[in-house]
């Protein structure tokens, strides 16, 4: 009898069991599925050391995130409007819009009233604007003559011997020019004559003051106007068909006399835009003439003022 034979029946079957356990076991194995190995952790390698004699490759840099498709497609100027619109606008902003605005408003309206004042010149002549810069070069002598004027005086005041003399010379020969100036007494010398022929009642008021202002500031020392003498406070209004000088009403043909330089006096009046092409627009004919001796005779009476006195009193 062999060895295997005598194995006991106790222990052939404990050997059965255990192969009958190891068929289950691989039966359950085949039912259940099959079981995951475990990941085993990432472990980070070290950088490797280049190799002797070999330059290390440079690391890729991390670029710029890809646009979408509709992005990347779109121009500058889609770009521009896109953060332009709609708008987003700040209290800041607002407050530096409107005051850019009304910086903008009043340079415009400079600007326009500017364009207006220089529209008569812009279209004169080469003659027409040497006359009118001849005439400021006029004004500018006649204040300049002035100072020098009165320069005199005061040196011949403080030079004089007998200075109460010399002043009460002075004083009758400022009388005198005053009197000239308020129209209480006559008054000769060159000038010009002004006549203008209204036949269309179409001449007003404002157009002879402007006339009367035009001769003023060209120089003009004494004036009369249809036998009325102007002065400082003269006031012209219309009246029906005439006009009413200081409340004395005068008809067509307006007639002025005129005291003053005559080389000044007809420029300022023939300047573009100046009082003869105004009353030419009105329909109205303009003659002027010059004159060695031009006779203002209309007086004004001397008012006396009814509050005002002399502070030497």
């Amino acid at each position: 009898m062999s060895d295997h034979d005598k194995t006991p029946a106790g222990e052939q079957g404990d050997a059965r069991t255990s192969r009958g356990g190891s068929a289950s076991g691989s039966g359950l194995r085949k039912e259940l599925p099959q079981e995951v190995p475990p990941v085993a952790p990432a472990v980070e390698e070290a950088p490797r050391e280049p190799e002797p004699g070999r330059e290390r490759a440079p690391e890729p840099q991390p670029g710029p995130e890809p646009q979408p498709e509709s992005e990347a497609r779109l121009t500058g100027r889609q770009r521009l409007v896109q953060g332009l619109w709609p708008p987003r606008v700040t209290r800041a902003q607002l407050i530096v819009a409107v005051l850019l605005f009304g910086l903008g408003f009043g340079l415009a309206v400079q600007v326009a009233s500017n364009s207006d004042s220089d529209s008569a010149l812009r279209g004169a002549r080469q003659e027409d604007l040497v006359r009118i810069l001849d005439e400021l070069d006029d004004r500018t002598q006649r204040l300049e003559d002035e100072k020098q004027g009165l320069e005199k005086q005061r040196d011949e005041l403080e030079n004089s011997s007998d200075q109460a003399e010399e002043a009460r010379k002075q004083t009758i020969e400022k009388e005198r020019q005053l009197g000239i100036l308020a129209g209480t007494v006559a008054a000769q010398g060159p000038g010009i004559t002004m006549t203008i022929q209204d036949t269309k009642a179409t001449v007003e008021a404002d157009m002879l003051l402007d006339a009367i202002q035009e001769l003023r500031a060209a120089g003009a020392e004494a004036i009369q106007v249809n036998g009325v003498r102007v002065v400082a406070g003269t006031y012209l209004t219309d009246s029906g068909k005439g006009v009413g000088v200081d409340g004395n009403k005068i008809n067509a043909p307006y007639r002025f006399k005129v005291i003053g330089k005559p080389q000044d006096l007809e420029p300022a009046l023939n300047i573009p835009g100046g009082v003869v092409q105004t009353l030419e627009k009105e329909h109205a004919t303009v003659m002027i003439e010059r004159s060695t001796k031009i006779v203002v005779d209309a007086l004004r009476a001397a008012k006396r003022p009814d509050y005002a006195r002399s502070s030497s009193q």
